[in-house]
């Protein structure tokens, strides 16, 4: 039980450091949430002075009203293997699949006090307990998994039925967006990355965009990727390949870009054509907590589900939200730059597509979860 004015955490699987901090000692690694402030992040996953939110709770809207202020609360943490799982009062909370520690100490945290206002306020914990034999994880089901293993599909992504879109090692289940089989050039794979090469920066013309051998209505969309500076690339969906556009093919796109060095962020509206935009029709909103310098690894997700919903996340954190085929969507279309698409981004099922826009850009762990059904 906490104050409402506070913030805490547990720490689990963590890395003491006696010397640090002038020998006061620090503490690094996973942390369990506990958050009774109108966020209600209680029971998402946060990486102690070290990679910062690994499973912000917008990525499990349902588990955010679990939190009961000014109660006591049931707080559970599972670990076993590379998998983690945290609940608060009975309900799945995250899902995390991360190798970076596989034991390590468990310790209540003392928030740092950076307001007067805030200090005397207080936390009570009661009922501590841990089981370190025959450990089993519960069954969760509905609750989107984070897996940092590159190209894995962890038990609990197999047990919701997700599926690899790029095994790391090959071009199986894609082909040219303008032919039956894999661009000859302009592609690579190396190191489990699925590569854009570096050609002239221009959209469409060494390689060529790639897509899906599969068309998909209703899914969840997860991919990771990584930016040299100054890139352009983006990935697409709904793409039916019938409007032989000369370029790239058309679909909407989840832009990915260096907003910073490339000249398309000054594009556009509102800055409707920056990273984790629905390129050229709504801007991202521009959350710090969601964005990666260049050259670090990102994870997109797109979750476009069976009643036109469409959300962009950035590293869990949600960007973009709209409705396909809504009023809204087609005023948005009727002033972009696919005004003269007859019915732009509302095809009942389409491709997957990753774009080459001539710049170096790294994709892997790339995996889909059908929805349709």
């Amino acid at each position: 039980m906490e104050d409402k004015a506070t913030n805490s955490g547990i720490q689990f699987r963590s890395n003491y450091d006696a010397s640090a901090a002038n020998g006061k000692g620090k503490v690094s690694g996973y942390q369990y949430e506990l958050d009774p402030s109108p966020r209600a992040w209680t029971g998402g996953i946060y990486d102690e002075a070290r990679r910062g939110w690994l499973y912000p709770l917008d990525l499990n809207d349902a588990a955010r009203s679990a939190y009961k202020t000014g109660q006591y609360n049931k707080v559970r943490i599972e670990c076993k293997g590379v998998v983690t799982q945290t609940f608060i009062n009975g309900t799945p909370a995250a899902i995390l699949v991360d190798t970076v520690n596989t034991s390590g100490y468990i310790a209540l945290q003392v928030h740092s006090i950076g307001a007067s206002k805030i200090g005397g306020q207080k936390i009570y914990w009661k009922n501590i307990r841990v089981n370190t034999s025959d450990v089993k994880l519960s069954p969760v089901k509905n609750v989107y998994t984070v897996n940092n293993i590159p190209n894995n599909l962890s038990a609990p992504e197999k047990s919701q039925g997700w599926s690899l879109l790029f095994d790391g090692k090959t071009t199986k289940g894609w082909r040219s967006a303008k032919g039956n089989s894999f661009p000859s050039k302009g592609w690579g794979i190396e190191n489990g990355e699925l590569k854009v090469l570096s050609s002239d920066g221009a959209e469409s013309t060494n390689g060529g965009d790639i897509v899906t051998n599969k068309e998909y209505a209703a899914f969840d969309l997860t991919f990771q990727f990584k930016l040299t500076p100054g890139a352009n690339s983006g990935v697409k969906y709904y793409v039916t390949l019938k409007e032989q556009s000369g370029g790239s093919a058309i679909g909407p796109e989840y832009q990915i870009l260096d907003d910073k060095l490339h000249p398309d962020a000054k594009l556009g509206k509102e800055g409707n054509r920056t990273m984790a935009s629905l390129y050229d029709l709504i801007a991202s909103k521009k959350d710090p907590r969601a964005f990666k310098a260049i050259g670090q690894w990102n994870t997109g997700r797109v979750l476009a589900q069976k009643n036109g919903q469409v959300t962009y996340f950035l590293n869990g954190i949600p960007l973009v939200e709209f409705v396909r085929g809504s009023a809204d969507f087609r005023k948005l279309v009727a002033g972009s730059k696919y005004k003269d698409w007859s019915h732009f981004g509302e095809a009942a099922k389409g491709h997957i597509l990753l774009q080459d826009h001539g710049n170096e850009v790294s994709f892997r762990s790339i995996k889909i979860r059908d929805l349709s059904k």
